[in-house]
C-alpha cells in the first residue's frame, strides 16, 4: 500500500512540475508580440500591427480547434493556411533584416518541433 501511495505522489509531483515549466501552455498574442519586439527589435508601431495580426490568428485557430473536436488532421489542415497567411502578413510589415531574422525564428521552431519537442 505504501508503494502505491509513493508512486501516486511521485506521478503527481512530476505532473505538477511539468505544468509549472509551461507544459501545454500557449503564449497570448500580446506575449508573442512582445517577444518578437525584443527579438526582432520591432518599433512600437510594428508591435501594434503584429499584435493585431496575432489576435486575428488566435481567434481563427480557436474556431478551428472547436470545430475539429479533437481531430488532429482536421486541425492541421485548417491551421496551416492560417499560419502561412499570418507569417506573410507579419513579414510584410518588417524590414528586410527583420524579415530574415523572423524566417530564421520560424525555421528554428520548425526544426525543434520536428526534432521531437519544443525544448530549448
Amino acid at each position: 500500500m505504501r508503494k502505491i501511495m509513493l508512486i501516486c505522489c511521485l506521478l503527481l509531483g512530476v505532473t505538477a512540475f511539468s505544468r509549472a515549466q509551461g507544459g501545454g501552455q500557449r503564449m497570448s498574442p500580446e506575449d508573442r508580440a512582445k517577444q518578437m519586439q525584443t527579438t526582432l527589435k520591432l518599433s512600437d508601431e510594428q508591435t501594434a500591427k503584429v499584435t493585431t495580426i496575432l489576435k486575428v490568428q488566435a481567434t481563427k485557430m480557436d474556431s478551428i480547434r472547436t470545430a475539429a473536436n479533437g481531430d488532429r488532421d482536421a486541425m492541421r489542415a485548417g491551421m496551416t493556411p492560417i499560419r502561412t497567411s499570418t507569417n506573410d502578413k507579419i513579414k510584410a510589415i518588417l524590414t528586410p533584416d527583420q524579415a530574415t531574422a523572423y524566417q530564421k525564428m520560424l525555421d528554428d521552431a520548425r526544426a525543434r518541433m520536428q526534432g521531437g519537442g519544443g525544448s530549448n
